[in-house]
Protein backbone atom coordinates (compact mmCIF):
# COMPACT_ATOMS: atom_id res chain seq x y z
CA UNK A 1 0.00 0.00 0.00
CA UNK A 2 2.99 2.49 0.84
CA UNK A 3 4.74 1.93 -2.35
CA UNK A 4 1.12 2.60 -4.78
CA UNK A 5 0.82 5.66 -2.43
CA UNK A 6 4.45 6.75 -3.46
CA UNK A 7 3.88 6.29 -6.33
CA UNK A 8 0.46 8.27 -6.99
CA UNK A 9 2.41 10.71 -4.57
CA UNK A 10 5.66 10.93 -7.77
CA UNK A 11 2.68 11.15 -10.52
CA UNK A 12 0.84 14.24 -8.14
CA UNK A 13 4.29 16.06 -8.25
CA UNK A 14 5.16 15.55 -11.87
CA UNK A 15 2.32 16.79 -13.94
CA UNK A 16 3.76 15.37 -17.21
CA UNK A 17 4.49 12.08 -16.12
CA UNK A 18 0.70 11.65 -14.55
CA UNK A 19 -1.11 13.04 -17.73
CA UNK A 20 1.11 10.35 -19.91
CA UNK A 21 -0.24 7.56 -17.43
CA UNK A 22 -3.50 8.54 -17.50
CA UNK A 23 -3.01 8.57 -21.74
CA UNK A 24 -1.52 4.76 -21.22
CA UNK A 25 -4.33 3.62 -18.43
CA UNK A 26 -6.67 5.34 -21.37
CA UNK A 27 -5.76 3.17 -24.12
CA UNK A 28 -5.33 -0.21 -22.29
CA UNK A 29 -9.06 0.75 -21.15
CA UNK A 30 -9.75 0.94 -24.66
CA UNK A 31 -8.37 -2.16 -25.97
CA UNK A 32 -9.95 -4.28 -23.03
CA UNK A 33 -13.61 -2.60 -23.58
CA UNK A 34 -13.26 -3.48 -27.41
CA UNK A 35 -11.83 -7.03 -26.54
CA UNK A 36 -15.11 -7.47 -24.39
CA UNK A 37 -17.53 -5.99 -26.39
CA UNK A 38 -20.14 -7.51 -28.35
CA UNK A 39 -20.02 -7.02 -31.89
CA UNK A 40 -23.90 -7.47 -33.01
CA UNK A 41 -24.56 -6.80 -36.97
CA UNK A 42 -28.23 -6.30 -37.55
CA UNK A 43 -27.68 -7.49 -40.75
CA UNK A 44 -30.07 -5.06 -42.22
CA UNK A 45 -29.36 -3.16 -45.28
CA UNK A 46 -30.89 -0.21 -43.24
CA UNK A 47 -28.72 -0.15 -40.22
CA UNK A 48 -25.42 -2.13 -41.54
CA UNK A 49 -23.55 0.82 -42.51
CA UNK A 50 -24.78 3.06 -39.54
CA UNK A 51 -23.88 0.47 -37.00
CA UNK A 52 -20.53 -0.36 -38.40
CA UNK A 53 -19.55 3.30 -39.45
CA UNK A 54 -20.74 4.43 -36.04
CA UNK A 55 -19.07 1.55 -33.78
CA UNK A 56 -15.62 2.93 -35.79
CA UNK A 57 -16.16 6.90 -35.00
CA UNK A 58 -18.37 7.13 -31.87
CA UNK A 59 -15.88 5.76 -29.39
CA UNK A 60 -12.78 7.44 -30.27
CA UNK A 61 -14.95 10.65 -30.09
CA UNK A 62 -15.69 10.04 -26.66
CA UNK A 63 -12.41 8.85 -25.35
CA UNK A 64 -11.54 11.94 -27.21
CA UNK A 65 -13.51 14.28 -24.90
CA UNK A 66 -13.01 11.66 -21.87
CA UNK A 67 -9.18 12.72 -22.11
CA UNK A 68 -9.96 16.65 -22.15
CA UNK A 69 -11.80 15.55 -19.01
CA UNK A 70 -8.92 13.82 -17.35
CA UNK A 71 -6.70 16.19 -18.06
CA UNK A 72 -5.94 19.28 -15.38
CA UNK A 73 -4.35 21.60 -17.76
CA UNK A 74 -7.96 21.91 -19.56
CA UNK A 75 -8.70 24.45 -16.78
CA UNK A 76 -5.26 25.83 -16.66
CA UNK A 77 -5.82 26.64 -20.74
CA UNK A 78 -9.63 27.72 -20.18
CA UNK A 79 -8.79 30.07 -17.39
CA UNK A 80 -5.43 31.72 -19.48
CA UNK A 81 -7.52 32.05 -22.20
CA UNK A 82 -10.38 33.95 -20.97
CA UNK A 83 -8.60 35.82 -18.04
CA UNK A 84 -8.36 39.52 -18.31
CA UNK A 85 -5.79 40.57 -19.63
CA UNK A 86 -5.01 43.30 -16.52
CA UNK A 87 -1.06 43.84 -16.28
CA UNK A 88 0.33 40.72 -17.89
CA UNK A 89 -0.13 40.17 -21.58
CA UNK A 90 -1.38 36.57 -23.22
CA UNK A 91 0.99 34.86 -25.56
CA UNK A 92 -1.03 33.35 -27.43
CA UNK A 93 1.67 30.68 -28.59
CA UNK A 94 2.07 29.26 -25.25
CA UNK A 95 -2.13 28.35 -25.36
CA UNK A 96 -1.68 27.34 -28.40
CA UNK A 97 1.56 25.00 -27.16
CA UNK A 98 -1.01 23.69 -24.28
CA UNK A 99 -3.94 23.16 -26.47
CA UNK A 100 -1.30 21.23 -28.85
CA UNK A 101 -0.30 19.10 -25.98
CA UNK A 102 -3.47 18.44 -24.87
CA UNK A 103 -5.21 17.40 -27.70
CA UNK A 104 -2.00 14.62 -28.32
CA UNK A 105 -2.42 13.31 -25.39
CA UNK A 106 -6.33 12.80 -25.58
CA UNK A 107 -5.96 11.37 -29.43
CA UNK A 108 -3.89 8.08 -27.81
CA UNK A 109 -6.67 6.78 -26.79
CA UNK A 110 -9.40 7.09 -29.85
CA UNK A 111 -6.19 6.19 -32.34
CA UNK A 112 -5.71 2.88 -30.51
CA UNK A 113 -9.54 2.08 -30.85
CA UNK A 114 -9.85 2.43 -34.59
CA UNK A 115 -6.69 0.46 -35.22
CA UNK A 116 -7.55 -2.01 -33.08
CA UNK A 117 -11.30 -1.85 -34.98
CA UNK A 118 -9.83 -1.76 -38.23
CA UNK A 119 -7.53 -4.57 -37.71
CA UNK A 120 -10.41 -6.73 -36.55
CA UNK A 121 -12.43 -5.79 -39.71
CA UNK A 122 -15.97 -6.37 -38.04
CA UNK A 123 -17.37 -2.91 -38.30
CA UNK A 124 -15.80 -2.63 -41.72
CA UNK A 125 -17.20 -5.62 -42.57
CA UNK A 126 -20.77 -4.85 -41.32
CA UNK A 127 -20.56 -1.44 -42.95
CA UNK A 128 -19.78 -2.47 -46.60
CA UNK A 129 -20.70 -5.80 -46.93
CA UNK A 130 -24.12 -4.35 -48.90
CA UNK A 131 -21.59 -3.04 -51.56
CA UNK A 132 -20.12 -6.08 -52.67
CA UNK A 133 -20.02 -7.55 -56.02
CA UNK A 134 -20.90 -10.94 -54.79
CA UNK A 135 -19.83 -12.56 -58.34
CA UNK A 136 -16.14 -12.60 -57.83
CA UNK A 137 -16.55 -14.82 -55.02
CA UNK A 138 -17.72 -18.53 -56.31
CA UNK A 139 -21.25 -20.06 -58.04
CA UNK A 140 -24.41 -17.09 -57.76
CA UNK A 141 -26.57 -18.30 -59.92
CA UNK A 142 -29.30 -18.31 -57.11
CA UNK A 143 -28.43 -14.66 -56.85
CA UNK A 144 -29.02 -14.03 -60.61
CA UNK A 145 -32.93 -14.32 -60.23
CA UNK A 146 -33.63 -11.64 -57.30
CA UNK A 147 -34.49 -7.84 -57.23
CA UNK A 148 -32.44 -5.73 -55.90
CA UNK A 149 -33.90 -5.06 -52.62
CA UNK A 150 -33.64 -8.53 -52.19
CA UNK A 151 -30.29 -8.71 -53.55
CA UNK A 152 -29.53 -6.00 -50.71
CA UNK A 153 -30.79 -8.22 -47.67
CA UNK A 154 -28.58 -11.15 -48.93
CA UNK A 155 -25.80 -9.25 -48.76
CA UNK A 156 -26.35 -7.74 -45.89
CA UNK A 157 -26.69 -11.05 -43.75
CA UNK A 158 -22.98 -11.91 -44.45
CA UNK A 159 -21.30 -10.68 -41.60
CA UNK A 160 -23.77 -12.92 -39.67
CA UNK A 161 -23.00 -16.84 -40.12
CA UNK A 162 -26.62 -17.94 -39.04
CA UNK A 163 -28.35 -16.07 -41.34
CA UNK A 164 -26.07 -16.63 -44.78
CA UNK A 165 -26.96 -20.32 -46.33
CA UNK A 166 -23.64 -20.34 -48.93
CA UNK A 167 -20.98 -20.73 -46.43
CA UNK A 168 -18.06 -20.77 -49.03
CA UNK A 169 -19.31 -17.39 -50.22
CA UNK A 170 -19.83 -15.89 -47.41
CA UNK A 171 -15.75 -16.99 -45.58
CA UNK A 172 -14.91 -15.58 -49.27
CA UNK A 173 -16.16 -12.08 -48.76
CA UNK A 174 -15.47 -11.52 -45.52
CA UNK A 175 -11.91 -12.86 -45.62
CA UNK A 176 -11.81 -10.05 -48.77
CA UNK A 177 -13.70 -7.49 -46.51
CA UNK A 178 -11.29 -8.17 -43.18
CA UNK A 179 -8.01 -7.62 -45.89
CA UNK A 180 -9.25 -4.26 -47.01
CA UNK A 181 -10.02 -3.27 -43.62
CA UNK A 182 -6.50 -4.45 -41.96
CA UNK A 183 -4.94 -2.68 -45.26
CA UNK A 184 -6.56 0.44 -43.87
CA UNK A 185 -5.49 -0.01 -40.43
CA UNK A 186 -2.13 -0.30 -41.33
CA UNK A 187 -2.13 2.49 -43.48
CA UNK A 188 -3.86 4.64 -40.65
CA UNK A 189 -0.57 3.44 -38.02
CA UNK A 190 1.93 4.69 -40.55
CA UNK A 191 0.01 7.84 -40.98
CA UNK A 192 -0.58 8.52 -37.16
CA UNK A 193 2.72 7.17 -36.22
CA UNK A 194 4.27 9.68 -39.30
CA UNK A 195 2.65 12.59 -37.94
CA UNK A 196 3.97 11.96 -34.34
CA UNK A 197 7.65 11.73 -35.50
CA UNK A 198 6.83 14.93 -37.41
CA UNK A 199 5.44 16.97 -34.77
CA UNK A 200 7.75 15.79 -32.27
CA UNK A 201 11.04 15.15 -33.47
CA UNK A 202 11.07 18.20 -36.52
CA UNK A 203 9.34 20.51 -35.39
CA UNK A 204 11.88 21.63 -32.20
CA UNK A 205 15.19 21.05 -34.86
CA UNK A 206 13.55 24.79 -36.55
CA UNK A 207 11.82 26.74 -33.68
CA UNK A 208 13.89 25.48 -31.14
CA UNK A 209 13.89 28.76 -29.49
CA UNK A 210 10.72 29.97 -30.00
CA UNK A 211 9.75 26.02 -28.61
CA UNK A 212 11.65 26.32 -25.63
CA UNK A 213 10.12 29.94 -24.59
CA UNK A 214 6.49 28.15 -25.09
CA UNK A 215 7.24 25.01 -23.03
CA UNK A 216 8.79 27.08 -19.93
CA UNK A 217 5.82 29.72 -20.01
CA UNK A 218 3.10 26.65 -20.15
CA UNK A 219 4.85 25.23 -17.06
CA UNK A 220 5.26 28.37 -15.39
CA UNK A 221 1.61 28.63 -15.67
CA UNK A 222 0.51 25.31 -14.54
CA UNK A 223 3.12 25.67 -11.12
CA UNK A 224 2.19 29.14 -10.50
CA UNK A 225 -1.37 28.06 -10.19
CA UNK A 226 -0.64 24.53 -8.10
CA UNK A 227 1.63 27.65 -5.59
CA UNK A 228 -1.35 29.74 -5.60
CA UNK A 229 -4.12 27.15 -4.39
CA UNK A 230 -1.39 25.46 -2.36
CA UNK A 231 -1.09 28.81 -0.37
CA UNK A 232 -4.52 29.29 -0.39
CA UNK A 233 -5.08 26.47 1.30
CA UNK A 234 -2.28 27.14 3.58
CA UNK A 235 -4.03 30.53 4.22
CA UNK A 236 -7.70 29.21 5.02
CA UNK A 237 -6.33 26.62 7.11
CA UNK A 238 -4.28 29.19 9.35
CA UNK A 239 -7.13 31.48 8.83
CA UNK A 240 -9.78 28.87 10.36
CA UNK A 241 -7.38 27.81 13.04
CA UNK A 242 -7.14 31.47 14.53
CA UNK A 243 -10.77 31.80 14.34
CA UNK A 244 -11.56 28.76 16.34
CA UNK A 245 -9.04 29.82 18.50
CA UNK A 246 -9.97 33.06 19.21
CA UNK A 247 -13.96 32.13 19.40
CA UNK A 248 -13.00 29.83 21.98
CA UNK A 249 -11.11 32.44 24.29
CA UNK A 250 -14.15 34.64 23.62
CA UNK A 251 -16.96 32.25 24.90
CA UNK A 252 -14.41 30.54 27.96
CA UNK A 253 -12.08 32.58 28.49
CA UNK A 254 -12.09 31.57 32.58
CA UNK A 255 -11.76 27.52 31.19
CA UNK A 256 -9.07 28.95 28.96
CA UNK A 257 -7.27 31.01 32.00
CA UNK A 258 -7.75 28.05 34.33
CA UNK A 259 -6.13 25.85 31.95
CA UNK A 260 -3.38 28.35 31.13
CA UNK A 261 -2.78 28.51 35.16
CA UNK A 262 -1.90 24.58 35.30
CA UNK A 263 0.16 24.20 32.19
CA UNK A 264 3.67 24.80 32.67
CA UNK A 265 5.98 27.74 31.04
CA UNK A 266 7.17 25.57 28.48
CA UNK A 267 3.34 24.51 26.70
CA UNK A 268 2.96 28.58 26.90
CA UNK A 269 5.79 29.32 25.12
CA UNK A 270 4.79 26.52 22.07
CA UNK A 271 1.71 28.03 22.01
CA UNK A 272 2.89 31.26 21.27
CA UNK A 273 5.33 29.86 19.04
CA UNK A 274 2.56 28.12 17.18
CA UNK A 275 0.04 30.97 17.71
CA UNK A 276 2.84 33.18 16.21
CA UNK A 277 3.42 30.97 13.47
CA UNK A 278 -0.12 30.69 12.49
CA UNK A 279 -0.37 34.77 12.27
CA UNK A 280 2.11 34.92 9.88
CA UNK A 281 0.96 32.30 7.63
CA UNK A 282 -2.05 35.09 7.43
CA UNK A 283 0.04 37.39 5.64
CA UNK A 284 -1.89 40.39 7.07
CA UNK A 285 -5.61 39.51 5.44
CA UNK A 286 -7.26 39.14 8.37
CA UNK A 287 -10.63 39.81 7.16
CA UNK A 288 -13.20 38.01 4.88
CA UNK A 289 -13.55 41.28 2.53
CA UNK A 290 -9.99 41.92 2.17
CA UNK A 291 -9.22 37.92 1.00
CA UNK A 292 -12.38 38.61 -1.47
CA UNK A 293 -10.76 41.44 -2.45
CA UNK A 294 -7.69 39.67 -3.07
CA UNK A 295 -8.93 36.64 -4.92
CA UNK A 296 -10.56 38.92 -7.25
CA UNK A 297 -7.61 41.09 -7.49
CA UNK A 298 -5.58 37.89 -8.80
CA UNK A 299 -7.94 37.42 -11.45
CA UNK A 300 -9.15 40.58 -13.05
CA UNK A 301 -5.05 42.38 -12.53
CA UNK A 302 -2.40 39.10 -12.55
CA UNK A 303 1.12 40.95 -10.81
CA UNK A 304 3.36 41.44 -14.22
CA UNK A 305 5.93 39.04 -14.73
CA UNK A 306 8.97 41.13 -14.27
CA UNK A 307 10.36 40.61 -10.60
CA UNK A 308 12.87 44.04 -9.12
CA UNK A 309 14.14 42.33 -6.26
CA UNK A 310 17.11 41.80 -7.42
CA UNK A 311 17.19 45.88 -9.08
CA UNK A 312 15.82 47.38 -5.45
CA UNK A 313 18.73 45.23 -3.66
CA UNK A 314 21.86 47.06 -6.29
CA UNK A 315 19.95 50.52 -5.48
CA UNK A 316 20.12 49.62 -1.64
CA UNK A 317 23.55 48.64 -1.57
CA UNK A 318 24.85 51.60 -3.81
CA UNK A 319 22.89 53.74 -1.17
CA UNK A 320 24.52 52.34 1.53
CA UNK A 321 28.11 51.90 -0.34
CA UNK A 322 27.57 55.78 -1.07
CA UNK A 323 26.51 56.89 2.31
CA UNK A 324 29.92 54.88 3.95
CA UNK A 325 32.14 56.41 1.46
CA UNK A 326 30.49 60.10 2.32
CA UNK A 327 30.99 59.26 6.06
CA UNK A 328 34.91 57.96 5.59
CA UNK A 329 35.94 61.17 3.74
CA UNK A 330 34.63 63.47 6.43
CA UNK A 331 31.14 64.34 4.21
CA UNK A 332 27.88 64.28 6.63
CA UNK A 333 24.92 64.41 5.55
CA UNK A 334 22.45 67.60 6.33
CA UNK A 335 25.61 69.84 5.89
CA UNK A 336 26.88 68.86 2.61
CA UNK A 337 24.04 68.36 -0.66
CA UNK A 338 24.27 65.22 -1.89
CA UNK A 339 25.70 65.73 -4.96
CA UNK A 340 25.96 62.31 -7.67
CA UNK A 341 29.52 60.13 -7.31
CA UNK A 342 30.89 59.22 -10.48
CA UNK A 343 33.48 55.81 -10.14
CA UNK A 344 36.60 55.64 -12.76
CA UNK A 345 38.05 52.42 -13.16
CA UNK A 346 41.74 53.30 -14.32
CA UNK A 347 43.55 50.18 -15.93
CA UNK A 348 47.79 49.98 -16.10
CA UNK A 349 49.51 47.98 -18.84
CA UNK A 350 53.21 46.53 -18.27
CA UNK A 351 53.75 46.07 -21.59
Amino acid sequence: MDKFRMMFQFLQSNQESFMNGICGIMALASAQMYSTFEFSCPCMPEYNYTYGIGLLVIPPIWFFLLGFVLNNNVSVLAEEWKRPTGKRTKDPTVLRYMFCSITQRSLIAPALWVSVTLMDGKSFLCAFSINLDIEKFGNTSFFRGMSEMERSRLLARIPCPDLFEHQEIRVAATRYIKCISQACGWIFLLMMTFTAFLIRAIRPCFTQAAFLKTKYWSHYIDIERKMFDETCKEHAKSFAKVCIHQYFENVSGEMQSFHRQRCGKDDGADEEEDKRSDEDKLLGIRAQDDMNKVLWNWHTCKPPLALRKDQMDGENNSKLNGTINGAFNGFANGHTHETEKKEWAVYYSKV
